[in-house]
């Protein structure tokens, strides 16, 4: 989570102080607002960070696309599920 302190810093002083910035990202674990001008223009994160959001969003995809079959009926039984499965590792 951002905190509003410490995690917002302008665009100049990430450029003056990169790998205090880059140590502060790894140590934390937190992203970074970089503003310019006042306004927010980027995030900075470390890689962990940011793939962990991105497997949370796929598996919010799947949970989605679940979701809308059961909606819409496109489902089938566990015994139909268990031919599929045999069908496929035979």
């Amino acid at each position: 989570m951002i905190n509003l302190v410490k995690d917002i810093k302008p665009v100049s002083y990430v450029r003056a102080h990169t790998d205090d910035v880059l140590k502060q990202i790894d140590e934390k674990n937190n992203p970074m607002l970089i503003t310019q001008n006042g306004e927010a223009r980027a995030v900075l994160m470390n890689v962990n960070y940011y793939q962990n959001i991105m497997d949370a969003i796929n598996l919010l995809k799947i949970l989605s696309i679940g979701e809308n079959d059961i909606k819409n009926g496109n489902i089938i039984s566990e015994e139909e599920m268990d031919k599929k499965i045999d069908r496929i590792l035979a």
